[in-house]
């Protein structure tokens, strides 16, 4: 991957809300029962996610609520039991109430869908369709397990007042016998598909931190990674105990139309809090997309590090 290239880092926050068992709920937690962060490329600057990160800050962190910005996420319908085959709707509503049909493809896509279980099983990152007639989202759907999912739209508004993307969240009940995983202990490998994946680096709580994931097959480096959404690589990372969001990108300028790369992609991360953190990381070779699956223990920053402000939301990966 270029070394001189820039550096995209794709903040989001979330929201969560409780529903009644088998169905869609729609009722906010309050705001300090999450947290997020953010982070622009220009150091130095003043962090919410540090506030976020220090006891006795009350300052609100953004992105905690299905509705900001003047849009709000709607009903999410989708089967009511695991393994029922169906469909997952939803649809994007303005401050009036009335659907919102007209986005900015951002990222390669108007809209990226992200799913995952309240204990961090089950992470999807897919891309439904639009009816613009209705304005309603939807793709074929089946849950696997039961529990509790969280829900995730990250959108470009065409026209709203935020001129960069918008993340609404709201929680789902999915029917059947629950068997929740746990986080045993830090987790820095995966295999995936023919493919070994391990991540090096250290999170430090409130400070910016650099991360890099080798990617390897039968032993050797893969050197033909492929773009996928404008990027070589994705990262999302789920605090354990509340998913926390945070998606970031890899360092580097954004791919060309068949170039390639590998065996290392680095990130630019920040967690907000010490603790236990699920890294969930998308990559291509040969037209296929995987996800490995991380598990990383952030460690209490000393306050010397250099924490990042504001919401960067830059095209060219997702």
């Amino acid at each position: 991957m270029n070394a001189a290239g820039r550096l995209s880092v794709y903040g989001v926050g979330l929201a969560v809300v409780f529903a009644a068992a088998f169905a869609v709920g729609g009722a906010v937690v309050p705001d300090d029962a999450g947290a997020t962060w953010s982070q622009s490329a220009t150091p130095g600057t003043h962090s919410e996610a540090a506030d976020a990160a220090t006891p006795g800050k009350d300052e609100q962190v953004s992105g905690l609520s299905l509705a900001r910005s003047d849009f709000a996420l709607g009903p999410v319908h989708a089967p009511t039991r695991a393994g029922v085959a169906g469909e997952l709707s939803f649809q994007v509503r303005d401050a009036k109430g009335d659907q919102v049909s007209d986005f900015v493809a951002s990222h390669e896509r108007a809209l990226h869908l992200m799913v995952v279980r309240s204990d961090g099983a089950g992470y999807q990152h897919v891309h439904p369709e639009l009816d613009a007639d209705t304005g309603t989202w939807s793709l074929p759907w089946r849950w696997d397990a039961a529990g509790t999912y969280r829900v995730f739209v990250d959108f470009v508004p065409a026209d709203g007042a935020d001129a960069h993307a918008v993340t609404l969240s709201r929680a789902v009940e999915v029917g059947g016998t629950f068997s929740p995983e746990t986080v045993a202990g830090v987790s820095a490998s995966d295999s995936v598909g023919g493919f070994d994946l391990r991540v090096t680096g250290d999170l430090v709580a409130g400070e910016s931190s650099e991360l890099a994931v080798a990617v390897s097959r039968d032993g050797r480096p893969v050197t033909n990674l492929q773009p996928y959404l404008g990027a070589f690589g994705h990262l999302v990372a789920l605090r354990d105990g509340d998913l926390a969001y945070l998606h970031v990108h890899a360092e580097g300028s954004e791919p060309a139309a068949g170039e390639t790369s590998g065996p290392t992609i680095t990130f630019m991360t920040q967690a907000p809090t010490p603790g236990f953190y699920l890294l969930y990381l998308d990559f291509q070779v040969d037209g296929q997309v995987h996800t490995a699956r991380f598990v990383l223990e952030a460690a209490p920053g000393d306050g010397s590090g250099e924490a990042q402000h504001g919401e960067t939301h830059e095209h060219g990966g997702h």
